[in-house]
């Protein structure tokens, strides 16, 4: 009888952890995938979000800087692909 009770001491901690990874860790990691595809996807043309709440459009894309054009001025500011936030093209916006 004894060894069915460590058992079942044992039982709630790994049941935790199962739960924990299905509600927090397995969601994130699909959120990270998802952004680093829409990274991999940039173009010349998209409207852009970053980090900072910058908000412009891309002229180029390198390995991994992206200088974009902001209004209202045209000023040009580059920045690492990591600070995008968020691509908002017409497509997505409709």
């Amino acid at each position: 009888m004894g060894g069915l009770g460590n058992l079942g001491s044992l039982a709630l901690p790994i049941l935790f952890f199962v739960v924990l990874y299905f509600l927090m860790i397995a969601p994130n990691q699909r959120k990270q995938k998802k952004w680093q595809e829409m990274l991999g996807q940039l173009k010349t043309g998209d409207r852009v979000t970053t980090n900072g709440g910058i908000r412009g459009t891309v002229l180029t894309v390198k390995d991994d800087l992206v200088i974009l054009r902001v209004q209202p001025d045209g000023v040009k500011l580059e920045f690492v692909k990591s600070a995008i936030a968020a691509v908002t093209t017409d497509e997505q916006a409709a």
